[in-house]
């Protein structure tokens, strides 16, 4: 990927739809370019969020929008729109606005099933525009080095690939159990769709041009039901639990004690505040917040693991474990080619590489061994640095300049998307392996 971009264009101006932590992330990168992206709106049902943009980057009200229909009625008033909504608020948002003329640069997964993700590749095409899915994996060094390595045939044909997500404990009941996407109810969304199809985009894509065929899946809900609360729980942690200073999942411990790692989630429900104490948040966590609530008997219905088998056209096998409850968050991922093969783990930033050479001695032959090691390379943006990286690709792809090899259109998000949606039904129908075409 092209490191530099062309800075005697003008700025690519952008619209924020659905003004969340995420939209705000990749928007920030305008204070780093300001020479290539400006943020020139916002459009967000909240008020508070609208004003904090408008401060933020320096736009006026007449730049304040209700929703994406109100945005959208006005015609086209910037080149693209940064859409960072709910999950289920991606297609019906987008749709007008694709309409409208922008481009856009849009949050994973882009729809809940394959009838809409459809009828939005659908709209991109017939309005002829730019769209661009926050895979932003694919731009963390990690995973962008190990494409590489596959591009200029280091490892042959690629036999089989296996990856796993350990979602940690922390992590699992902040989104899953007790967070936003802890009901397929009211977020319509599976786990697999929610947290891991970053990682069904990552197979399909180092996997290169060959397709999936079939998909079979295994998974349920384990651990966070009523069942395997300790006896003596309560419902409310800070309530009527006698194990709020000892229990792993303790709304006290996870969040009172550590109000910073997860407070984009726990408490936008303390944003109308100025400035909110300790006091507020633990006011928080002795009401009817669900991240108030104990894990065993909240009303989570979403896996807390899942496995994936993929066929793949070229013969080639793929895996995905997704397990939550995990002690941290971990992906990791095996590739074994015709020519060679690479072990690593993307929090560790380093991947291992390897090569027969029967010269060398081995029980079972010898082989060449490389250890890649990308972790000055990786900055704390959550995606082991693709963020940054991911938003300038989007200047050039808005701008029709030449983009990396991590760039992904809609078209080509669209694969990774029907391997989770056929694996879901898969899992729903006990395993039963379900073709694509």
């Amino acid at each position: 990927m092209s490191s530099t971009l062309k800075t005697t264009a003008s700025p690519v101006t952008a619209i924020i739809v659905g003004a969340g932590h995420r939209a705000i992330g990749y928007a920030d990168v305008t204070f780093k370019h300001p020479e290539l992206l400006r943020i020139v709106g916002v459009a967000d049902p909240d008020p508070v969020r609208r004003q904090v943009a408008m401060e933020r980057y320096g736009f006026g009200e007449n730049m304040c929008f209700h929703d994406a229909n109100e945005l959208a009625a006005r015609g086209k008033l910037a080149d693209a729109v940064i859409n960072g909504t709910l999950d289920r608020l991606h297609v019906e948002t987008s749709l007008p606005l694709l309409d409208a003329g922008y481009d856009m640069l849009l949050e994973k997964p882009f729809a809940l099933n394959e009838g809409d993700a459809l009828t939005l590749t659908d709209c991109a095409a017939s309005n002829g525009a730019k769209v661009m899915i926050c895979h932003v994996l694919r731009y963390a060094p990690f995973y962008s080095s190990i494409k590489e390595r596959i591009l200029r045939g280091d490892l042959g044909e690629i036999i089989n690939i296996q990856m796993a997500e350990h979602v940690g404990y922390h992590h699992m009941s902040i989104g899953y159990v007790r967070g936003k996407w802890s009901n397929s109810e009211r977020s319509c969304s599976s786990m697999l769709l929610a947290k891991s199809c970053h990682d069904m985009d990552l197979m399909m894509w180092l996997m290169g041009e060959t397709r999936p065929t079939a998909v079979a899946s295994f998974g349920g809900r384990y651990q966070f039901r009523p069942e395997n609360a300790p006896p003596e729980a309560g419902t409310v942690c800070m309530v009527d639990c006698p194990l709020v200073d000892t229990c792993e999942y303790s709304s006290k411990r996870l969040y009172i004690d550590h109000p910073d790692r997860w407070g984009c989630y726990i408490w936008d429900a303390l944003e109308h505040l100025e400035n909110p104490g300790n006091e507020d948040r633990i006011a928080l966590m002795k009401s009817d917040s669900p991240y108030a609530r104990c894990v065993y008997k909240s009303d989570n219905n979403v896996v807390d693991r899942q496995s994936v088998m993929v066929q793949f056209a070229s013969g080639a096998t793929g895996t995905l474990n997704m397990v939550g409850g995990a002690a941290r968050d971990l992906r990791t991922i095996t590739i074994i080619g015709t020519r060679g093969e690479i072990r690593g783990s993307f929090e560790s930033g380093t991947y291992t590489f390897r090569h027969p050479n029967p010269a060398k001695e081995g029980f079972s032959g010898g082989y060449d061994e490389e250890i890649v090691d990308l972790k000055q390379a990786v900055v704390s943006d959550g995606h082991g640095g693709g963020d940054e990286r991911m938003v300038l690709d989007f200047v050039r792809f808005v701008r029709g300049e030449p983009t990396g090899a991590a760039c992904t259109s809609i078209f080509d998000s669209l694969i990774g998307h029907l391997c989770v949606y056929k694996a879901d039904q898969s899992r729903e129908n006990g395993g039963l392996p379900i073709f694509i075409p």
